[in-house]
């Protein structure tokens, strides 16, 4: 595949040049375009600003723009994070939707207006990244290729198709935009406080150029980008509250208590590298072209030291004098665990890491044969791939108690000193488990567009166009099988190295057999030195980046302890398969043909001018996927010692399963735009825009892949064995039959540019939303070996509501021109969001309490409305990702050499996600009181988990030396905000976690010339 898209290059490229060659025999007679007739010459902050106001202001639809003062000057370190100060612009900042428990300091997914269906271009073409959705990872984008950033919230017919949110082009320079020879050249480097150590080096060099010649002018541009980044984060949790009604002092009345309090601290190393190159060619001003080259290769590694809370929830005591909230909620107290001598913990050291890469290969064929008519031509190539790597070793240790004080802005933990010896030392832990996933993914597309336009000499009909667009994208992924493959080391439940006296037999550390490669590692520096935790034993980081070697390692200390006790069969550890299974691979394609039309029009003679355009989109979609539902059963099962019992309920024994199936799906939407302009004055406008969009599913969403996996939580009782639940549940990676999500929209503003960088607009909008994708949980059943029928609830996406996000956007720059002299360059840019966004199920399946169903709308409660550990459903929860109120403050000063910014960036708290990792699980309380299993702690649960109202102050302070040279340094969260994420019980909002990554600082230098 590679070979071919080199060839495809090649071809491409070859091509051009040979239309370069025939110009003359293509071309007809036509005057000459003058050179540079497309220049923007931006020089300072306040030059860039009025250049971004222009396109604004110009444009045919309602469109936002961030344009850099030159290449390689884009005011922030990632786009993600230019992006977050256009108004209406919100970004996520955990890594991975998927995946709140891991904080991303750069900022990850992208919302416009709320929504989180965005669609992404590269120069007005579609782009794309291998994670599986439909537009880029912006942070893996170099921003110092960039030469602007525009964001379109209402389409129009002649734009692709696939943004409902809004669509973010990135616009990169072209040889024509300079009048001649242009070079710049920027380098950076970047120290972070809290991660402190190394600097992290930047940079990017662009030399472009044009020539007139015997066969028309040409032109040519190369830019290079590299960058690094080096941040550390800490993070505390909370583990969500169970009721308790056997607490010591307290019997008989619920109070909620959490089965520990737990930290972290996680590393974070990536390298971005971009190139992009590009050939313009123009006979005259009948015939030219343009062949465009660009690539951003993405590496990023992290790992991990966490302690995490493996406790049986019910077993969970605490001590007399604790204190609690109105709701009955745990602020102070010790926990501790006699049951199980002692609360177990797991200490974990995760390694992960992800290389990707996207190349775009883009050939643009203009032709205007006369005054009126005129042809565009694209065709492009686009090859994306991604892999991922993601390993864990865990040791663990039974705490013997822990003292937490949740009165504060982070949880407080207090050891006493014996605590913190206990905890230091190796011989108190012992190896755990080991979890591998591994991930490859590639993703192409060949897009090809074919436009004409012809221009009406009338006074109210400006021009039609008309075009035809046709892709064609295959998709495969390829996971581990199983996708993350935990496997115990030593666990307590493990009957084969439990002894004939029923002891159990544990890979401590402190055995020299087994004392291998770990460290103490003390989280100096934690939280900024605002916090103190104890020290832990942890596995070496190597253990985790070793994998296959290490695992075999690990998990030969089982053989040996298996075959010491000799009262088992000693079952031997297995990796997950990889690249070899079909059960772990998804292949997908997708086809669609789109045709519009759009007549443009403008009332010049009216009072009060009026134009715009109306048109049609037509967009046909054909799709197919093939995947497999896959179970693999644990490597062994719980089992009582000699002569022991067992008590609770069965624990199945279901064979691996493995099942193929293929998929197709074909929809058609017909998508109709309307957007007027009407100019009250030459400095006031008014616009009002109309339109019907889609957004298709991503690629992940539409995966056929299904994993079933088995869970048993059990306690030992000397020889006797007691199991506390046995959960059967099961991830629908995707959904082939979705359809695309839909919107009606209506867009207003009205837009006041009263100053060069100089503007006040208002902007509302009203989008309708159906066919939202969410959560289903729906029963999977698998036949045991005794012949008995077992469902697992498995939890998939579904297009299965509708809703509305409606809203106001008000943006406000201006440079104080009017002020004394000695304050003459200072300025002020400001805007704000509000944003209305609710949702209703097309089934409606809320009811008070979830039930322990393994089918029926019980399961749907929990997947739609969230369901407490004590049983109590939410609902009413509004879309994911949207925030009420965002704004974005910047105080400015540009006069003479110097150019300064310090910015305050706000959004309120906003839905994440319900039922996600480490907020989930199947031991709830069931409180229902017409439950024939009321008291039983069996239940499925899984909270709504929300990111609470978070700002940042970043700055930035630059000096020109000469018209070429500047120097300067720029300071990102110089306020050391927490990052803070919420999780929704019945007692409210309890605090989930808290992450802080501290400030970062970089030098600048710039010269261009």
């Amino acid at each position: 595949m590679q070979q071919q898209f080199r060839k495809t290059a090649i071809a491409v490229a070859a091509a051009q040049i040979a239309l370069m060659a025939s110009g003359v025999a293509f071309a007809q007679a036509g005057g000459a375009q003058p050179a540079g007739s497309n220049v923007v010459v931006v020089t300072g902050q306040r030059a860039a600003l009025n250049s971004a106001q222009k396109v604004k202001q110009n444009s045919d639809e309602i469109v936002d723009s961030i344009v850099a003062e030159d290449i390689g000057k884009l005011p922030d370190r990632s786009v993600t994070e230019v992006l977050q100060r256009v108004v209406g612009v919100t970004i996520d900042r955990t890594m991975s939707k998927g995946d709140p428990e891991h904080y991303s300091v750069e900022g990850s997914g992208v919302n416009i207006r709320g929504l989180t269906y965005v669609r992404s271009e590269l120069n007005g073409r579609d782009s794309f990244s291998a994670n599986g959705g439909r537009s880029l990872n912006f942070e893996d984008v170099p921003p110092e290729l960039m030469a602007g950033v525009d964001i379109y919230k209402n389409p129009s017919a002649e734009q692709i198709e696939g943004g409902i949110g809004g669509l973010v082009n990135l616009r990169t320079a072209m040889p024509f935009d300079f009048k001649g020879r242009k070079v710049a050249v920027s380098l950076q480097n970047t120290y972070s406080e809290l991660k402190k150590g190394k600097w992290s080096p930047s940079g990017s060099v662009m030399f472009s150029d044009r020539w007139k010649t015997g066969f028309g002018e040409i032109g040519a541009l190369v830019d290079f980008a590299y960058s690094e980044s080096a941040t550390r984060t800490d993070a505390f949790q909370v583990e969500p509250y169970y009721p308790r009604t056997d607490i010591e002092g307290h019997e008989g009345s619920t109070v909620w208590i959490p089965k520990g309090s737990q930290w972290r601290t996680l590393n974070f190393d990536r390298k971005r590298q971009g190139a992009y190159g590009a050939l313009q060619w123009k006979k005259d001003a009948t015939l030219s072209s343009s062949l465009t080259y660009f690539k951003s290769k993405y590496k990023m590694e992290w790992d991990e030291q966490a302690i995490f809370s493996s406790a049986s929830t019910y077993n969970i005591k605490v001590r007399p004098g604790a204190t609690y909230d109105a709701a009955g909620a745990l602020l102070t107290g010790t926990l501790y665990d006699t049951a199980d001598n002692g609360i177990d913990f797991g200490a974990d050291t995760r390694a992960a890491n992800r290389k990707s890469d996207t190349t775009d290969v883009s050939w643009h064929v203009s032709w205007r044969p006369n005054s009126a008519w005129s042809f565009d031509t694209d065709l492009q190539r686009i090859k994306a791939n991604s892999n991922s790597f993601d390993s864990t070793v865990a040791t663990a240790v039974k705490m013997q108690q822990e003292n937490i004080d949740l009165r504060g802005n982070v949880p407080s933990l207090n050891f006493s000193d014996a605590d913190r010896a206990y905890l230091a030392n190796p011989n108190n832990y012992y190896w755990a488990f080991t979890q591998e996933h591994m991930d490859r993914s590639e993703a192409d597309e060949w897009a090809l567009k074919l436009d004409a336009k012809y221009t009406f000499d009338n006074p109210v009909l400006r021009d039609v166009r008309f075009g035809v667009r046709f892709t064609d994208r295959d998709a495969v992924t390829q996971n581990t099988n199983p996708s993350y493959n935990w496997a115990a080391i030593t666990q307590q439940w493990q009957g084969e190295i439990t002894d004939a006296n029923g002891v159990k037999h544990l890979a401590y550390l402190g055995d020299p057999r087994f004392s291998n490669q770990t460290q103490t590692h003390s989280f100096s520096n934690f939280f900024n030195n605002n916090t103190n935790v104890p020290s832990l034993v942890f596995p070496n980081t190597a253990l985790a980046t070793g994998y296959p070697s290490s695992y075999a390692t690990l998990h030969s200390y089982f053989d040996i302890l298996c075959r010491e006790v000799g009262t088992g069969t000693c079952a031997a550890w297995k990796p997950a398969t990889y690249g070899t299974d079909p059960a772990g691979t998804n292949s997908q394609s997708e086809k669609t043909g789109a045709f519009y039309t759009q007549l443009r029009f403008g009332f010049d003679d009216l009072k009060y001018p009026i134009d715009g355009n109306i048109g049609l989109r037509y967009v046909q979609t054909k799709m197919k996927a093939s995947g497999y539902a896959v179970f693999t059963p644990p490597d062994s099962l719980p089992t009582p010692g000699p002569n022991g019992t067992v008590t609770g309920p069965a624990i199945p024994n279901i064979a691996a399963y493995a099942q193929s199936r293929d998929y197709e799906n074909t929809y058609h939407n017909v998508l109709p735009s309307l957007n007027l302009r009407m100019k009250a004055a030459d400095k006031l406008q008014f616009r009002f825009g109309a339109a019907m969009g889609i957004s298709r599913p991503d690629f992940t969403q539409l995966q056929g892949y299904t994993t079933l996996s088995q869970t048993n939580d059990t306690t030992s009782n000397g020889n006797n064995l007691v199991v506390n639940n046995v959960s059967l549940t099961g991830e629908g990676a995707g959904n082939p039959a979705l359809r695309p999500i839909q919107s009606r929209q209506v867009d207003v503003t009205a837009e006041w540019y009263f100053a060069p960088a100089g503007s006040l607009t208002v902007a509302v909008f009203n989008k309708r939303l159906k066919d939202i994708i969410v959560n289903q949980t729906y029963s999977y059943p698998l036949q045991a070996a005794n012949g008995e029928t077992y469902n697992f609830n498995v939890t998939a996406p579904v297009n299965g509501a509708r809703g509305t996000a409606r809203g106001i956007e008000i943006a406000y720059q201006q440079y104080f021109d009017f002020v004394p002299d000695w304050l003459r360059g200072i300025g002020l840019q400001a805007n704000y969001t509000y944003v209305d966004g609710k949702q209703k199920l097309y089934n409606p399946v809320y009811s008070a309490y979830c039930s322990g169903n393994n089918g029926g709308a019980s399961n749907l409660n929990l997947s739609l409305n969230g369901c407490d550990t004590n049983g109590q459903a939410f609902g009413d929860l509004p879309l994911q990702g949207l925030s009420k109120n965002t704004y974005n403050i910047a105080l400015m000063f540009d006069k003479g050499p110097l150019s300064a910014r310090l910015a305050w960036n706000w959004r309120s708290k906003n839905l994440q996600g319900v039922n996600v990792s480490g907020t989930k699980g199947t031991d709830a309380t069931d409180t229902n009181p017409n439950s024939p299993t009321r008291g039983s702690t069996g239940l499925a649960w899984g909270l709504p988990v929300w990111a609470d109202d978070y700002g940042q102050l970043d700055a930035s302070l630059f000096y020109n030396f000469t018209e070429n040279l500047s120097i300067g340094v720029e300071a990102q969260n110089l306020t050391d905000s927490k990052y803070q994420q919420l999780m929704q019980q019945s007692i409210g909002m309890k605090g989930r976690a808290w992450f802080v990554s501290g400030p970062r600082y970089t030098a600048s230098m710039r010269y261009s010339f």
